[in-house]
């Protein structure tokens, strides 16, 4: 009997290090590549640094400037206003798309394959794209206002315009994933509950209420997070979409985008960048703990 434990006990523990040796490679590029990086960044942070990687210590003081830095501001604003106008509308259209995928209708398949098309297109290949249909001269958005008898506009050169553009890009180009994962929340619901609520006379309306909605809060509150952490980093839509040198560019800078110009294109302020960069990984990560806190409230675990 103690032969057979003991032989057990030998097989868990080369299970569990073959499980380890599968992590390793994992977890050792996690270390060397986001969480080393991260430690010498807050380091930089506290320096002025210099053009060949060397500086000195100058304590709080990218901080306190950051604090009587308009730009920055201005940034955080556009950044501010990213976030609380794309996530609810990425949310909302992924939830009412997958609930249509989710239907017998003919041409799902089509319908399903050219909604899935943004997510497998690079980011670069979509910032390129959109910024051709906003074109002022030849983007199709004004080829249809001038068939209307409307004047053109300047998407992407208007300080009144350049940032809603900018959202609809994210959106756009957002939706296409989390459709995916609500359609496959949805999917994994059981039929049961809908057989139950037809008996009682329920409506579609009523069920998508009542059963469908509860039900995904856990793949909502996930989604949540995500595209709430993946807005407040948005870089490449605006440095690919709207002119460096035009005054929409400054006005719709996120806070990404001031930290790469900073960091990257002003060598003596790679320290001044560096603090950028932390003031954004903590306001993510204060974001994150509180949805973490509110989820108890409104995310439904007991169906």
């Amino acid at each position: 009997m103690k032969k057979r434990e003991s032989r057990l006990d030998r097989r868990r523990r080369n299970e569990m290090c073959t499980a380890y040796l599968f992590i390793l490679p994992m977890f050792l590029g996690l270390v060397v590549f986001s969480v080393v990086p991260f430690i010498q960044n807050i380091l930089y942070s506290f320096r002025k640094m210099g053009t060949f990687g060397d500086g000195t210590f100058i304590g709080l003081k990218n901080y306190r400037d950051l604090l009587s830095d308009e730009t920055f501001w201005l940034a955080l604003k556009n950044t501010a206003f990213y976030a609380v106008v794309g996530v609810p509308l990425v949310i909302i259209f992924s939830v009412f798309l997958a609930n249509l995928l989710n239907k017998k209708m003919r041409g799902r398949t089509v319908y399903r394959t050219l909604l899935f098309i943004p997510a497998v297109t690079i980011p670069a290949a979509i910032g390129i794209l959109w910024r051709w249909i906003l074109n002022y001269q030849y983007g199709i958005f004004n080829w249809f206002l001038e068939k209307l008898g409307l004047p053109r506009i300047s998407w992407l050169g208007d300080v009144e315009y350049v940032r809603w553009s900018i959202i609809l890009v994210v959106v756009w180009s957002m939706v296409s994933y989390y459709v995916i994962i609500m359609l496959a929340a949805m999917q994994g619901i059981d039929s049961s509950y809908y057989e139950a609520a037809r008996l009682d006379g329920a409506s579609n309306r009523q069920m998508f209420f009542k059963i469908t909605l509860p039900m995904l809060t856990p793949m909502i509150f996930f989604s949540v997070i995500m595209v709430t952490i993946g807005i407040l980093q948005i870089f490449d839509f605006i440095y690919l979409m709207v002119d460096r040198d035009t005054l929409s560019y400054t006005y719709s800078m996120s806070l990404v985008t001031y930290f790469y110009e900073c960091a990257f294109n002003k060598s003596s302020m790679r320290g001044y960048g560096a603090a950028i960069s932390v003031v954004l990984a903590a306001i993510i990560m204060v974001i994150t703990i509180i949805q973490m806190i509110g989820k108890k409230y409104w995310v439904r675990s007991d169906l």
